[in-house]
């Protein structure tokens, strides 16, 4: 397991000017610098003059966004070239060193940058419908194919204005593209279902609406998991006890539902469709470093490292909902937002991505399909070992942690 950001040391644009040979040694030291010109010189011609007059290596020659050059530049003749008329004044250079793309904690905690898939192309699937407040479709860490709008009457127009789904579809599905983030399947495809307003709340008839569409598009686009990270009020019973369980039931066997355990430190059999056996139920962990092993410092908010997090809903050993429940990391998750930016967040919500994209990872490697029952599901995506695992609390079951280091 690596712990340590994925950093790229890049010399990029005007910033990055490699040092230049140094000039004979006269008992003085060398120095990089960026010397800016007074505007309306000519770039070109003072450079030329002060290489003669004050004997320093010219570099990089400046005409547009400044008038200046970079040189290296004896100490001695330092406080020359600053009294020079034509100079406004001399920086001192440096290296740059830019992060290009982190691993987040999350990923690196379920082992997902160990799989096979991690720096493949999975834009040819499986897909994965993200039923939330949208997808920010212009994200360029995400493959949006498609979706639609079931929150206000407007099909077409299924954009993320929470950031909530954009979030989400990161942590499933971030490209491994040396920028921002990564997810767990990078690249792959992705469908915005849009059934939460920009408030990040809707009604179960939007929900259903979104199932709807699922269900109809699911073969011809691929569509094999289906993450959800809402909820609210319910209880299970038969599939035709309400219209969101038909629903869910009537798809089941086509698309494997990966949702959400809810925040309100409760059992879970209080709410939908956490409660419903046919789903895979998705509690949270706090992990702060990525690594087992507990111990870490708290980051964006008070937790204990490798520990149920405190907000998340539960079941108990030995229930019905054991059978359906599993463990994902879910406090302080990095990932993409709305306006092609990132955020870091909290919630079960940020947990249920971590399985939806491990789902579909082990669609794509042929270990699970999508007509899978949960209980055969999570026995294939699951680690119960307890240097991997994570301390749970007396009278609950938060299920074990996903793993995805195994594809």
């Amino acid at each position: 397991m690596r712990r340590s950001t994925l950093l790229v040391a890049i010399v990029a644009a005007l910033s990055c000017f490699l040092p230049l040979a140094a000039q004979a040694n006269t008992g003085a030291q060398a120095g990089s610098y960026i010397v800016v010109l007074k505007d309306a010189v000519d770039s070109n011609g003072v450079a030329q003059l002060h290489a003669a007059r004050y004997g320093v290596q010219v570099g990089h020659v400046y005409s547009y966004a400044i008038h200046g050059y970079s040189a290296v530049v004896q100490s001695d003749r330092l406080s020359e070239l600053r009294a020079d008329p034509n100079v406004a004044f001399v920086s001192r250079d440096g290296e740059v060193t830019a992060t290009a793309q982190t691993l987040p904690t999350g990923i690196n905690r379920i082992d997902a940058e160990a799989s096979s898939t991690y720096a493949a192309d999975n834009s040819g699937g499986p897909a994965v419908a993200v039923i939330d407040t949208g997808i920010d479709s212009s994200h360029p860490e995400l493959n949006v194919q498609g979706g639609t709008n079931c929150s206000n009457g407007r099909p077409g127009n299924f954009q993320d204005g929470n950031g909530h789904g954009t979030h989400v579809s990161g942590t499933i599905a971030a490209r491994n593209n040396a920028d921002g983030v990564v997810g767990v399947l990078p690249g792959a495809p992705l469908y915005a279902v849009r059934v939460l307003n920009n408030n990040g709340s809707g009604s179960w008839s939007d929900v259903v609406c979104g199932i709807d569409w699922v269900r109809l598009h699911a073969a011809q686009y691929g569509i094999k998991v289906a993450s959800m990270s809402l909820g609210g009020s319910g209880s299970d019973g038969a599939c035709n006890s309400d219209a969101l369980h038909q629903a869910i039931c009537n798809a089941d066997g086509t698309v494997s539902f990966v949702v959400a355990a809810g925040n309100d430190n409760a059992n879970f059999s209080s709410s939908v469709p956490a409660a419903y056996d046919e789903v895979i139920t998705v509690t949270a962990i706090a992990d702060f470093n990525g690594a087992p092993g507990g111990g870490a410092a708290a980051t964006c908010r008070s937790d204990v490292d490798d520990t149920p997090a405190d907000f998340s809903n539960y079941t108990t050993s030995g229930s019905t909902d054991a059978g359906h429940t599993i463990a994902a990391p879910g406090v302080c998750i990095l990932s993409t937002w709305k306006g092609g930016g990132y955020n870091t967040i909290s919630g079960t919500s940020m947990a249920t991505p971590h399985v939806s994209g491990t789902v579909a990872l082990c669609i794509a490697k042929g270990n699970c399909a999508a007509g899978d029952s949960p209980a055969a599901t999570i026995g294939k995506i699951q680690n119960t070992s307890p240097a991997y695992g994570f301390s749970g609390v007396s009278g609950r079951y938060y299920g074990n942690l996903v793993y995805a280091g195994g594809f």
